[in-house]
């Protein structure tokens, strides 16, 4: 699983012009599948997305996680994330899981999300969605599953 983490003071998601998730201050997260997920790696992710320490205390310095600041969390499946455009000029989707999987596997990550505390709003699965956000900061990071 491959996620892209963007501290936000805002995001939503609009499909077919209306609006079906929408948060204040907290975290985007897009959220790729792989064919070959790991066991133990929704847990991992999840407990990482939460407890990261990328949002500022009252010097300025991130320190704080999303619980500490009682932040949402929007999860946006994004199968694009694991596409390869090193050959050619059309890229390959071979690494990302199918469709039926990738599902289950997002709904793992927004449980196991929601069962560390954190309070989630979902994107569409399998829609052409229109993602809105402020970045903060900006602060944006690549996370990928632990193995």
């Amino acid at each position: 699983m491959r996620l892209v983490i963007q501290r936000v003071s805002g995001a939503s998601v609009r499909v077919g012009g209306r609006s079906v998730a929408s948060i204040g201050p907290g975290l985007l997260v897009l959220v790729g599948v792989s064919q070959e997920e790991g066991d133990g790696e929704v847990a991992w992710l999840a407990g990482k997305v939460a407890n990261l320490r990328i949002f500022e205390d009252q010097d300025g310095k991130m320190n704080r996680s999303l619980l500490d600041i009682e932040g949402e969390v929007l999860i946006v499946p994004q199968f694009t994330l694991y596409g390869d455009a090193r050959r050619g000029r059309r890229p390959s989707w071979a690494k990302a899981a199918p469709p039926e999987e990738a599902k289950v596997r997002v709904e793992e990550l927004c449980k196991a999300l929601e069962t560390e505390g954190a309070r989630i709003q979902r994107g569409a699965f399998q829609e052409h969605m229109e993602v809105e956000l402020v970045n903060d900061g900006p602060v944006t990071l690549i996370l990928d599953g632990p193995r």
